[in-house]
């Protein structure tokens, strides 16, 4: 595969085997760089390659330790930012503070907006990331954004594994879009799980809205945190006659309640990708799958490296 010799790819330390398969397919070395830290604990990272007037990626997710992680990709992109490359590029498979995206009671800051001024003040000329958790994160950068979606890896995979008799089920009625899609795509009938309140309690009803019984279940999402949402729904199917049950998430957050809960439920397989490296916690799962984002990653870095549609790479869906 030809590329300009300009084009220049860095790892920080959050995810870097992730970064090694996306070098691999690109057929380029991962840039040189010495990420080091003082004894009080500050990060220093020095450029060991060339990079003035390139076209330079940073492959950092901001995952657990989340603070750690953006600060060392933000000190990352000032120095490529000193050191004159041409344009910088944050790739950010898993972006960190994407929850916090609205003022949904009084007195709390908005801190994907303050990430996203971050980035962009650090020095990064526009972002590549995946599944931001709300499309409408895109409008916090006052940088170009290309948004991925975890979909191109995890519907292959579910359509690959041509599974009978297939129900796609929403856990909570915010899932509904996602749910719809996958059900469109791998040729499924749909279903939700509806939460209703009862009233002067904290308890919540559960209803499911379609079919499930003697049916095969999948259930996606964007990320998967504490699983509390996707085991009680799981569940819920379960209880009313369902069959085997899939799940699949982009992004494998997996706290210790989650792999607790996990382990324990009546789940077939869940499907993540390596935008979080596994943990020696979390590889306690044993019925967890680990697909990779590096071929949609590369291909996505080729084409803004080239000034080509990264949008085309979606027709596949």
């Amino acid at each position: 595969m030809f590329l300009n010799e300009n084009l220049k790819i860095f790892s920080g330390r959050s995810n870097p085997d992730l970064a090694c398969e996306v070098c691999n397919y690109l057929g380029l070395p991962v840039g040189g760089a010495k990420i080091d830290n003082f004894p009080d604990g500050e990060k220093v990272i020095r450029i060991e390659d060339d990079v003035r007037g390139r076209d330079c990626f940073v492959i950092q997710s901001t995952c657990n330790p989340v603070d750690l992680h953006l600060m060392e990709l933000l000190i990352f992109l000032d120095c490529l930012k000193r050191a004159s490359a041409r344009r910088i590029t944050a790739v950010i498979p898993y972006f960190g503070y994407a929850r916090q995206d609205r003022k949904d009671e009084g007195r709390v800051p908005i801190t994907a907006k303050l990430v996203a001024n971050l980035i962009t003040t650090a020095g990064a000329d526009r972002v590549l990331a995946i599944d931001l958790h709300a499309h409408q994160l895109q409008g916090f950068f006052d940088i170009p954004v290309d948004h991925l979606s975890g979909e191109l890896v995890l519907g292959k995979y579910f359509r690959d594994m041509k599974i009978p008799k297939l129900t796609v089920v929403s856990p909570d009625v915010g899932n509904m879009k996602i749910a719809s899609r996958y059900a469109a795509h791998l040729g499924g009938e749909l279903a939700i799980v509806y939460k209703k309140r009862i009233s002067g309690s904290k308890v919540q009803a559960q209803v499911i809205i379609g079919e499930v019984e003697g049916r095969n279940i999948l259930m996606c999402d964007d990320i998967i945190a504490t699983a509390g949402t996707v085991c009680s729904a799981a569940k819920l199917v379960k209880d009313q006659g369902a069959e085997k049950i899939f799940v699949g998430a982009t992004h494998g957050v997996l706290t210790p309640e989650a792999v607790e809960r996990l382990s324990n439920a009546s789940i077939e397989e869940i499907a993540v990708t390596n935008t979080i490296p596994l943990n020696d916690n979390t590889k306690k799962i044993g019925k967890i799958k680990v697909l990779s984002v590096a071929a949609m990653l590369g291909e996505a870095i080729k084409r803004i490296h080239r000034n080509e549609s990264v949008s085309s790479l979606f027709n596949n869906i």
